[in-house]
């Protein structure tokens, strides 16, 4: 998005669009503030996860439960999520989601037993889930339909940079001022941004207010859940999202730093720049991505697919190589190749947008969004299990990521056929509406 873009008012808009402008990027930025400083909460533990267990004094399936449970409360809220989102208000689920998310973060810094480190980082995932819902809804408040696909897009690529201060900022306080005072210090960036939507974050533009929609109950909730699973296409994105996003998942919040550390023979410093790599890898790829999706509709599969392989394939190079240790260009290599995750599953987003009708676009993206999570959650305990099973053996453990990409990869091309048929006929179907509507 060019910065004449950004600042600017939008031109060809659609009737009744948001007008976009310096005001909406400033109150869309604040959102999007609060969305980086969950994704610092959220991936922390991935660079204290051999702290944590010295700390707690757990094994690898007892340390694998936090980051579960975490994920496990974030997958749940998606759909809750979206319906506090259109009942309360950006702003309103904004803020008890950066209090949520605080409080667990402070709580994490200072708990003395297992137990309150979990209820802590349960408070966190219920925080953290109500963010990105929030972000998205936002743009769509403030800027017209037609930059709707780059301002998620941006979204995203924004708050993954939260990544970057975990590995690069966080680990390194962790390391120098100890526990409590690096998690209790990275709680203050959750004061500030709830400082920051509370005095500049509105829902709104002026004369753009939503119109007012009655309460219509669980008959109405449970009707939208189903009818947008009926939708071949809501489906296939929560595979795509399922297949494509939990590897590198898995790798940023828990087991990347004790496989590259403990299995690997790599320093902690050495670890935490190859987990930095995969989160600037992240960010490039997005933006390549974004543009061929844009550019060539027919290319979301074959780049999901193609990513898909390729991290199969730098998996297996990694844990089949002779030897101790792999070489640390394999690594690097691998590293690499987990940044394509992320954004190959946004493009699980894409498949689910266009089977809905506007008015379920919020439960069709939450189910997409449960996918890769349930994934991520699936894995972390199946790695946990495996390690403590087999002594610590990490590559029997990571071969967990073989199995459920297999699965995932076999409902995608299941589903495939019928998703773009159905979107084929919806898109003729909307063609054929607009040609005898009256101007």
């Amino acid at each position: 998005m060019s910065s004449a873009d950004a600042a600017g008012p939008a031109t060809g808009a659609l009737p009744g669009d948001p007008p976009g402008g310096r005001k909406a990027v400033l109150v869309w930025s604040v959102g999007v503030s609060v969305y980086f400083v969950a994704v610092i909460f959220r991936t922390s533990l991935g660079v204290a996860g051999l702290d944590a267990a010295d700390r707690f004094h757990v094994n690898a399936s007892a340390l694998a439960t936090f980051s579960i449970l975490q994920l496990l409360v974030y997958a749940g809220m998606q759909i809750p999520g979206g319906l506090m989102v259109d009942r309360l208000g950006t702003k309103k689920v904004l803020t008890i989601g950066v209090v949520l998310f605080t409080a667990g973060q402070l709580g994490f810094a200072f708990s003395p037993t297992y137990a309150m480190a979990l209820v802590s980082r349960a408070l966190l995932g219920f925080g953290d889930a109500l963010t990105f819902i929030s972000v998205l809804r936002l743009g769509g408040r403030w800027f017209p339909a037609r930059r709707g696909p780059m301002i998620a897009q941006l979204a995203g690529l924004l708050g993954m940079a939260g990544n970057l201060v975990s590995t690069l900022v966080l680990a390194r306080l962790l390391h120098s001022v100890g526990w409590t005072k690096a998690f209790a210090g990275s709680s203050l960036c959750g004061v500030v941004v709830l400082v920051l939507l509370t005095l500049f974050l509105r829902d709104h533009p002026e004369g753009h207010e939503p119109r007012p929609s009655a309460h219509r109950g669980a008959a109405y909730v449970r009707r939208q859940i189903a009818l947008s699973w009926r939708e071949p296409g809501t489906r296939l994105g929560m595979w795509v999202h399922f297949t494509t996003q939990f590897p590198a998942m898995v790798f940023l919040l828990l087991w990347g730093l004790p496989f590259l550390v403990e299995a690997q023979g790599l320093s902690r410093a050495t670890a935490g720049d190859l987990l930095t790599l995969i989160v600037l890898s992240n960010m490039v790829i997005g933006l390549v991505y974004g543009q061929i999706v844009a550019r060539h509709h027919a290319a979301r599969l074959p780049l999901a697919l193609g990513t898909i392989g390729a991290t199969a394939t730098a998996w297996a190079a990694t844990l089949a190589h002779p030897g101790d240790h792999a070489p640390l260009w394999l690594l690097i290599l691998l590293c690499t190749v987990l940044g394509a995750c992320g954004p190959a599953s946004m493009i699980g987003f894409d498949f689910a947008r266009p089977a809905n009708p506007q008015e379920r676009q919020g439960t069709a993206s939450g189910i997409t969004n449960m996918g890769g999570f349930v994934a991520s959650m699936t894995t972390l305990l199946a790695i946990g299990v495996l390690l403590d099973a087999t002594g610590d053996n990490y590559r029997v453990a990571f071969s967990a990521v073989f199995v459920l990409e297999a699965l995932g990869v076999s409902q995608i091309l299941r589903l495939k056929s019928r998703a773009v048929r159905r979107e084929r006929e919806q898109l003729v179907a909307s063609r054929v509406e607009a040609v005898h509507v009256p101007a």
